[in-house]
């Protein structure tokens, strides 16, 4: 009986995540065996939480001009990147973009700033938004605006804020080949503060950087130690100017491998797809949703296109998977 047999007796009865040497074992299942590992996994997110698809947009409310030096970001003023730099929106465009993700079947809204952390005007202007989309949408509200203080996070939590995305991007062992600006202790720390004040955690990581598998693991066990209530999970798509703009993206089978390795590990929390996965996976983009993947963000990213969210909506029913709030079932 090979690894997955094995595990699909205990996980589907048991009801626990798999260890790290059970992760190991599944990086090493032969390509012909992907299917019913992706299998195993759809049946784990089944069991935990139904059949339901969490749909999100984002906003790139303030784009460009970062100070930090994250090697896969086209937003850093470090780089020689031809990613267009805009100021925070006004508020009509903020709320503008929120009424469209309503529309499409989102449930869910994160407005996304590039920055170290708020300064003071930021914050303002982000509360300001926040409490609009609260009186004029029925969406959750999400941010992701970088390092927060403790006075921040509280401010955020009590605006109504419902997730806040703060991604470790990679594993701690990777960090220092990807980012010099600030430390993987500083993210970390931004991460403990969200769930010490009582906001949900949205926290994943970049695959395709570089790393080894190894270091794929490692990062799923540092995030599991951090507690997210959803890891989105990023497929790199080189951006030009950016020094990994020569790095070969990620091979779709090693994709779908992460997502459904990513899916035991992690039973009880939303697995979202997130960027980079249409240049990565292409046509295969359906076997992530039934390979243990129960979220997606639908529509543009920061400063790539994604795929009209009516084609992702359809992609999902057309698998016969309801769209949902995100609660477990």
């Amino acid at each position: 009986m090979d690894i997955v047999e094995r595990l699909a007796d205990d996980l589907l009865d048991a009801r626990r995540s798999i260890e790290l040497e059970e992760a190991r074992q599944l990086v090493e299942v032969p390509t012909a065996e992907l299917p019913a590992l992706l299998s195993l996994a759809h049946e784990v997110r089944r069991r935990w939480w139904g059949d339901g698809v969490e749909l999100e947009s984002l906003v790139s409310a303030k784009t460009g001009g970062c100070p930090e030096d994250c090697a896969f970001c086209s937003q850093s003023m470090h780089f020689d990147s031809p990613a267009q730099r805009h100021a925070f929106l006004p508020l009509d465009e903020v709320l503008g973009a929120a009424r469209a993700t309503e529309a499409s079947g989102a449930s869910h809204f994160c407005i996304v700033a590039a920055v170290r952390g708020p300064d003071r005007r930021l914050m303002d202007q982000v509360l300001e938004a926040v409490e609009a989309i609260h009186e004029q949408t029925s969406l959750g509200v999400n941010c992701s605006l970088g390092l927060l203080t403790r006075e921040q996070a509280d401010a955020l939590r009590d605006a109504g804020v419902y997730r806040y995305n703060h991604n470790l991007e990679a594993a701690r062992s990777f960090f220092g080949e990807i980012v010099t600006t600030h430390t993987w202790e500083e993210r970390a720390e931004t991460c403990r503060l969200v769930t010490d004040v009582g906001m949900n955690l949205c926290s994943g990581g970049i695959l395709g950087m570089g790393e080894t598998w190894e270091q794929r693991l490692e990062l799923a066990y540092q995030l599991r130690e951090l507690g997210p209530s959803e890891i989105p999970l990023n497929f790199l798509n080189p951006r030009p100017g950016t020094p990994r703009a020569g790095q070969r993206p990620l091979e779709p089978t090693d994709a779908l491998r992460a997502v459904a390795i990513y899916r035991l590990i992690f039973p009880d929390i939303i697995i979202r797809y997130a960027g980079g996965r249409e240049l990565v996976l292409r046509d295969a983009q359906a076997l992530g949703l039934v390979g243990g993947v129960n979220g997606m963000i639908v529509g543009n990213y920061l400063t790539t296109a994604g795929r009209p969210a009516a084609e992702d909506v359809r992609m999902v029913e057309d698998l016969g998977l309801p769209v949902t709030g995100g609660r477990r079932e």
